[in-house]
């Protein structure tokens, strides 16, 4: 689970593709390529981003589970880097599921004096099977405020194949995070 701010797309969509590969047992990587759309214009290819995530412990190794994410951004509209640094625990509590992600946020650019941030993204999940799981998730950033139930599921499709998705709303909290984010979240694993 992770969130950029969404400041400023009122009326708009972000789009990500990306591609990702297990670098080691523990280690895996994945690009991105962000755009956006804004009220009937065209998409925007505005950013790119690279992520290295490291597993720390074993699935039920201990009482929860423990990971770190590294996220280099650059965003070539606004000319801003973003590097972030990520701690991820889940926790399970018989059928239900608590993930948090803590971040610690640095930018910098042409556009904006250098700056940290702070970004707590938390979702709790009913795991009820594995095609359709309810959860709610909460998004807390400097432009962000959201809270809302989403939707999860995967459905295998082969040999290591499966489609995993996410649908939900994300109410805003404040004046500055829209008051309504639809969430559409597709993954193809091969």
């Amino acid at each position: 689970m992770h969130d950029n701010d969404n400041a400023g797309l009122d009326g708009g969509q972000q789009h990500r593709i990306g591609y990702g590969q297990a670098l080691a047992e523990r280690w895996f990587g994945e690009v991105y390529v962000l755009g956006t759309r804004n009220s009937g214009k065209d998409l925007d290819l505005d950013a790119f981003e690279v992520e290295l995530k490291h597993q720390l412990t074993e699935q039920g190794e201990y009482g929860s589970d423990w990971g770190l994410l590294f996220e280099l951004e650059r965003s070539s509209e606004l000319d801003i880097w973003e590097l972030a640094n990520t701690l991820i625990v889940a926790h399970d509590w018989g059928r239900w599921t608590g993930t948090a992600n803590l971040s610690l946020i640095y930018e910098t650019g042409a556009d904006i004096g250098a700056e940290w941030e702070t970004r707590l993204t938390a979702q709790l999940k009913y795991r009820r099977a594995a095609e359709l799981e309810p959860a709610l998730e909460l998004y807390m950033g400097e432009n962000t405020r959201g809270l809302g139930p989403v939707l999860t599921g995967a459905w295998r499709l082969g040999d290591g194949e499966k489609l995993l998705w996410e649908s939900g709303i994300i109410f805003g909290l404040d004046t500055t995070t829209p008051d309504v984010n639809f969430k559409l979240n597709l993954e193809y694993e091969f």
